[in-house]
């Protein structure tokens, strides 16, 4: 269903767009979340630390696909805001194109150097093996990943968040099955968790292309043909490539954490892994209200509803500050119950003591991080996309420096301490353009 968000309510439409958002980034985060409940309970800590060593590599170079799609998403969002339906078939045919490429790119990397990357980040050897295998298999087969992040950017460009999140729902329950079959029946281990991601990844591909062809028409893809133009494709890169360069740095700078995690020992690792896990669903809401924002603030863009834009911008926020304050509450009070969904406390009580610890001090910032995203997202959506890369760097600076100074006065507190802190220098970039006001003359379409 095509969504015009240049009328009506804004935050009653951000609202709208972002609750199957919403939905749907919680069941894509049950595809890791049932992986490590099912790992950490079923194969054990070490197992559970493996997958955890696996995140931030994988994170690194997915995040260049993820980036570049969001990047043709900004471009499809603003040609349906003016109206420019063939523009709009043009940036499809090309955000295709560069996906195929990155995929293969990404997965020939992820499959030749895992392994050197574990041993850079001190992956202990007790793991290692498994954290291999689990890698590999997962770049491997990154087809799935990559046609679904591609079809989900289209759709939601075009005001549909409905169907990935019908996508997601599917795919999870199946992932939820298979990682019990793979793991707990057939005894594959780490590999069938990854296995078991793998097929439901690419269903959920399978499901949202299927909807395109059937819907092409409503969706204004008719006539797209396998034609585009070299100026389409620097575009698109152009629009992506600040935001790819945002989630990488995020994600080396989560590497480098994950460095400092891995010195201090499996229970610190397996702790790690199942507070992030907890962490990605908390910060689920903000997550999809910044990136409604983003498409809100695309299609207003095109429209040249500047004044619309500030609105909804203003009213998210309200909803968002009100929402961490509940989020958090929840999350200090029942942090131990929580981590006990991944680690047996009568085996691992050592981990949950220091994920509670971890929870605790990054959820107290969440607000910090709902200002960061909602008013990068309005940047993003008007076509400033640069400051995505200039924050994601500070944010990197901020993560590593302070976690490797703080670490040795105060130990593992030292690193988690030092997100909050990130997450505020990541913030001030954003807000600082924001109020510039010269993003409102950024528009790329």
């Amino acid at each position: 269903m095509v969504n015009d968000m240049t009328k009506g309510s804004p935050l009653r439409l951000i609202i709208a767009f972002a609750v199957p958002m919403l939905i749907g980034n919680i069941f894509q985060q049950v595809y890791n979340f049932v992986d490590a409940a099912v790992v950490g309970r079923f194969i054990g800590a070490n197992a559970l630390a493996a997958v955890g060593a696996t995140g931030s590599i994988i994170s690194v170079l997915v995040s260049w696909m993820i980036g570049l799609t969001s990047g043709g998403g900004i471009i499809i969002s603003q040609c349906f805001g003016m109206g420019d339906f063939k523009k709009l078939r043009e940036t499809v045919t090309g955000l295709i194109y560069i996906v195929i490429a990155m995929s293969i790119i990404i997965s020939v990397l992820g499959v030749s150097f895992s392994k050197h990357v574990l041993l850079l980040l001190g992956t202990p050897e007790s793991v290692l093996s498994d954290a291999v295998t689990y890698t590999r298999i997962m770049f491997m087969f990154l087809g799935g990943m990559a046609c679904y992040n591609t079809a989900n950017a289209i759709l939601r460009s075009l005001g549909d968040s409905r169907t990935p999140l019908y996508a997601l729902i599917i795919s999870s329950v199946l992932n939820v099955f298979l990682d019990l079959l793979f793991v707990v029946v057939f005894k594959a281990g780490v590999a069938g968790a990854a296995i078991a991601t793998i097929i439901a990844q690419t269903l959920s591909a399978a499901f949202c292309i299927a909807h395109m062809i059937r819907h092409r028409a409503e969706l204004n893809l008719v006539g797209l043909s396998f034609k585009t133009s070299k100026e389409m494709i620097s575009t698109i890169i152009k629009a992506g490539l600040p935001g790819a360069l945002e989630s990488c740095m995020i994600s080396l700078g989560t590497m480098s954490v994950q460095r400092l995690v891995n010195s201090f020992g499996a229970s610190a690792m397996a702790a790690y892994t199942a507070s992030t896990k907890i962490d990605n669903i908390a910060i689920a809401p903000i997550v999809s209200v910044a990136n409604a924002i983003s498409i809100y603030t695309g299609q207003n863009t095109g429209a040249g509803n500047t004044d619309r834009i500030k609105k909804g911008l203003y009213q998210s926020l309200a909803l968002l500050i009100c929402a961490c304050i509940v989020i958090t509450s929840l999350i200090v009070i029942f942090r131990y119950q929580l981590l006990g969904i991944f680690l047996d406390p009568s085996q691992a009580w050592e981990a949950i003591e220091i994920g509670g610890q971890y929870l605790t001090i990054v959820c107290v910032a969440y607000v910090v991080a709902a200002f960061m995203r909602c008013y990068l997202n309005v940047l993003r959506g008007a076509g400033d996309v640069n400051v995505s890369a200039v924050s994601g760097v500070t944010e990197l600076c901020g993560r590593v420096l302070f976690a490797y100074m703080l670490v040795r006065p105060l130990g593992i507190t030292g690193i988690w301490i030092a997100t909050p802190i990130a997450w505020a220098m990541g913030a001030f970039i954003p807000i600082t353009r924001y109020y510039s006001g010269k993003w409102m003359t950024k528009k790329l379409v």
